[in-house]
């Protein structure tokens, strides 16, 4: 059941339905307390979820508490140095830096970088989601030396994981480009976003 809730309320979420979502969320969190006790895996999952709903609205002082409960029973369950751990630790850092709280941020991304490195192997598409977070961070303060990087780590990954012309890549491309124009490398950001379209437009 709550399962099957948890799924209604994330087709909800999808189509902006946000007010539908939310108490199945509800209902799939607390069934899970319930039966499986308030420190299970499965509830922190449900925490993610209901707190994502929360960060979509712009509630962050609602998403807050959530992704921090789902972090302690990830780590208390599953270890310090879990894939799962690492997810809650992005998604606290994805809060953090919508509010503009990067130092807050900033250590949340790299813990959560080395733990999918170890965990997962360096050339995991995880690693370069995490890659791709740290990246935005530091071109959001204008820490373009710092972001290229990244980036240009994060497209190689994906490219040799997923394959050249995965909508994943072209989302990386689209990333790289990004940084490209602020810095006034017009030409190269076009080559870039060309690419993107063109594995788009496969898709389409």
């Amino acid at each position: 059941m709550a399962t099957s809730l948890n799924n209604l309320a994330g087709l909800f979420q999808a189509q902006g339905k946000y007010a539908e979502a939310e108490p199945l969320y509800q209902r799939s969190l607390a069934i899970r307390e319930k039966t499986l006790g308030p420190d299970h895996p499965d509830v922190a999952q449900s925490l993610n979820n209901l707190a994502a709903l929360y960060q979509t609205q712009g509630k962050y002082a609602e998403a807050e508490p959530l992704y921090q409960r789902s972090l302690a029973i990830r780590e208390k369950a599953l270890g310090p140095e879990h894939p799962d751990v690492a997810q809650s630790l992005n998604n606290l850092a994805e809060l953090f830096r919508a509010q503009g709280k990067y130092a807050e941020a900033e250590p949340l991304y790299q813990r959560s970088l080395a733990i999918d490195e170890k965990a997962l192997g360096p050339a995991h598409p995880e690693v370069a989601t995490s890659l791709n977070n740290l990246a935005l961070l530091y071109q959001t303060q204008g820490k373009y030396a710092e972001a290229e990087p990244l980036y240009q780590r994060s497209l190689v990954i994906k490219e040799k994981a997923l394959g050249p012309e995965h909508p994943d890549v072209a989302t990386a491309l689209e990333n790289y480009a990004a940084l490209l124009r602020e810095t006034g490398r017009d030409i190269e950001a076009v080559e870039m976003e060309n690419r993107a379209k063109a594995i788009r437009a496969k898709y389409e």
